[in-house]
């Protein structure tokens, strides 16, 4: 394949993504799950061990709550600590402006929520760009889909809404815009990336009649990429030039048949994922990035060999995919229960040590040192 131009020379193919989240769920309140890894405090030693498995890229989230306790003061103190170990590591950092959450007494479907947040997008993207080496990374809004499924039409995550997803993604997709422009205006080498799920929707063999529906379910997942685009809803202000690379999350989970079961790829209804790859550059001729993949327990080595090879495959048709997130990069406490969720290349910190997952470890090494000498585009 033929090198294509990218936006932007990432410092490893393969990335670390850090469990950001800052939500409020039912049954343990306010989330904070980079100080629950002990992330927020050890991102320094973090990025070192990283980069002993050839990983120089990371994606980190800031904690809006933190970082504006009063409306319009803004104490970077929480973030601090992250940008310091990037400069002492040489590592190379994508910021998520907003992962979940946001400060307390703000109402997110309120009037005041669109000018509150480019006010902490102002004020974030200025101290990012004096505190970050190279190209500032930013991905403004994260998976404006799924949260909006979530929290508006699922009643899962604070405010618990039902019946009123579309209206919120709509919402999160403006914040999205504005501060995609605030970044092109204050940093003219920032990198805009915008993350939301690659699904498939698949048919119900048993429910044909419902044929249509599941398509329309499965065209869903564009939406918010067709709005930052400007192709929906254009009265937000969207523009393909905002978009310098789309965010692919992809998971276990990311094949389902409308209202049936979940397909996995030994399914002969399960689409490859290079397909779904493939599908995404069609529709927006943007080079791809996959920012969150990964699998729990024993399934995390065989679903990333199963994700790399779908990647090769898609890069050798000609599809421009340009890094590999692995997401999250730490076990964590689980979102409802607090349970040890085994999802990471490393555990919990215990007597100031990560323990390492073998199997999912050399997966990760031999895909280092292979990607680390294939040329951009190849």
């Amino acid at each position: 394949m033929a090198a294509y131009w990218t936006p932007v020379e990432f410092r490893s193919f393969l990335w670390a993504g850090f469990e950001c989240s800052s939500f409020i769920t039912p049954n343990r309140g306010r989330h904070d799950l980079l100080a629950d890894t002990r992330h927020d405090s050890q991102a320094e030693s973090d990025y070192r061990l990283l980069g002993t498995v050839g990983i120089r890229t990371m994606r980190e989230g800031l904690r809006w709550h933190l970082i504006e306790p009063r409306p319009g003061r803004f104490d970077f103190t929480s973030v601090a600590p992250l940008t310091a170990a990037a400069r002492a590591t040489g590592a190379q950092v994508v910021w998520d402006l907003f992962h979940y959450g946001w400060p307390d007494g703000l109402d997110i479907f309120g009037a005041e929520f669109q000018e509150r947040f480019l006010g902490f997008a102002d004020a974030a993207l200025r101290f990012l760009s004096r505190e970050t080496e190279g190209p500032l990374l930013v991905c403004p809004v994260n998976e404006s889909s799924f949260f909006s499924w979530g929290a508006g039409d699922k009643g899962l995550f604070f405010p618990y809404q039902v019946g009123r997803g579309f209206e919120l993604k709509r919402i999160l997709v403006k914040a999205a815009i504005g501060a995609s422009r605030l970044a092109r205006q204050i940093n003219p080498r920032a990198v805009l990336i915008h993350a939301d799920p690659l699904v498939r929707v698949a048919p119900n063999r048993s429910q044909p009649e419902l044929d249509a529906t599941a398509a329309g379910y499965h065209n869903a997942q564009w939406q918010a990429w067709e709005m930052l685009a400007g192709r929906l809803e254009p009265e937000l202000g969207g523009h393909p030039d905002l978009i310098d690379y789309l965010g692919i999350n992809y998971y276990p989970g990311n094949q389902w048949e409308y209202e049936g079961p979940r397909l996995d790829p030994f399914d002969e209804a399960y689409i490859p994922f290079s397909r779904l790859l493939a599908d995404a550059w069609l529709r927006y001729r943007k080079p791809l990035v996959i920012t969150e993949t990964g699998a729990q327990g024993k399934l995390r080595a065989a679903w990333l060999r199963y994700v790399s090879g779908e990647v090769d495959l898609a890069r050798r048709a000609g599809v421009p995919v340009d890094g590999l997130c692995l997401y999250p990069i730490l076990d964590h406490p689980g979102w409802d229960d607090g349970r040890h969720v085994r999802c990471g290349l490393y555990g919990f910190r215990r007597r100031g040590e990560r323990r390492e997952d073998p199997e999912y470890g050399q997966v990760v090494r031999d895909l280092s040192r292979r990607w680390s000498t294939a040329p951009t585009g190849a």
